[in-house]
């Protein structure tokens, strides 16, 4: 376990990513409700919340990958293979529609974790090279690229994409319900509690008896489950599997965690600061959605990448000099 002196660094990076985030989010809010017309309307805010749903997901499994010490660069490619399966099981129901996308993410993520524990493999060697290997599958179960289309009878299945509960769109209170429950696991029970001491330990787990490789597999399944939600969810919104999106979603994730205050190195974490991280994120591209509009800039998708490395390297590089200044 981490003595209280190399705990204090973590805490005070946490606080920082928590409260530094969430009011960089505020703010944002605030500006773009003072320089756009329908900035706050119920359109903006609906279309936002259904599309950065599925990075908010992808986020979630991240932040419990992130937190045990490990990186899960597939779930990019994850999202489009489970968008492909649940178009193709579309004619069958929204239920098996559903099912068969989470279990095919799942089973990414169960590959990840054995490799990664039973081979000794470095997570970023093996992840890379699922990664690889999703995104292959989903091409050749598209057997094009233009994707494949989802049963236009299956009206349930499009509801999870494009329908509203409640007057909130159902991609949203899904991502809800699931950061509802991950903060529940990570702060509350057991699995929670085991995954923060791998990442601030994995050889002190290892002696105090922890079941470390299965900790390890739980959290790359979690991952490779949610990306599998996610890539639901984007079939349903644009009726049909989407066997070349997901390009770059791994960087837009893992920006997410660690502007949230979550370490690369592990042991720390929170589910609520990956949520608030990704939908700043979310929010810096909505903006820049309105400055295009009022014709101030004029930005072309191509630049979501650039500003999302640039994003992380900076988060990165924050992190890395306030450790620094902690352990002095």
């Amino acid at each position: 376990m981490l003595t209280s002196k190399a705990r204090a660094p973590s805490r005070l990076l946490g606080s920082v990513g928590r409260f530094g985030v969430l009011s960089a989010l505020i703010l944002l809010i605030v500006f773009g409700a003072l320089r756009y017309t329908g900035f706050l309307s119920e359109y903006n805010f609906s279309t936002f919340l259904r599309y950065n749903s599925m990075f908010g997901l992808i986020s979630l499994g991240m932040c419990f990958v992130i937190i045990t010490g490990g990186i899960d660069l597939s779930v990019g490619s994850v999202v489009a293979l489970a968008s492909v399966v649940a178009a193709l099981l579309s004619p069958y129901g929204a239920l098996v529609a559903v099912i068969g996308a989470v279990t095919s993410g799942a089973l990414v993520g169960a590959i990840n974790g054995l490799i990664i524990t039973r081979l000794n493999i470095q997570p970023f060697i093996t992840t890379l090279a699922t990664l690889l290997g999703a995104r292959g599958l989903a091409l050749l179960l598209a057997r094009n690229q233009g994707g494949v289309g989802i049963d236009p009878n299956n009206a349930a299945f499009a509801w999870l994409g494009q329908g509203d509960l409640l007057r909130l769109p159902v991609p949203g209170v899904m991502m809800l319900l699931a950061f509802i429950v991950g903060g529940v696991v990570l702060s509350h029970t057991t699995f929670g509690r085991h995954a923060l001491a791998v990442g601030g330990g994995e050889d002190a787990s290892k002696l105090m008896g922890l079941n470390v490789n299965r900790v390890k597999l739980g959290v790359y399944v979690l991952s490779g489950a949610l990306a599998g939600l996610a890539g639901l969810i984007l079939a349903a919104q644009l009726g049909a599997g989407q066997p070349t999106e997901g390009l770059g979603w791994e960087l837009s994730a893992i920006a997410s965690v660690v502007v949230g205050g979550t370490l690369l190195t592990g042991g720390t974490g929170s589910v609520w600061s990956s949520l608030v991280g990704a939908m700043l994120l979310g929010l810096i591209f909505n903006i820049l959605n309105f400055e295009n509009g009022k014709g101030v800039i004029s930005l072309s998708p191509y630049w979501q990448s650039v500003i999302r490395g640039a994003f992380l390297l900076l988060v990165v590089v924050l992190q890395s000099r306030l450790a620094r200044q902690s352990s002095e």
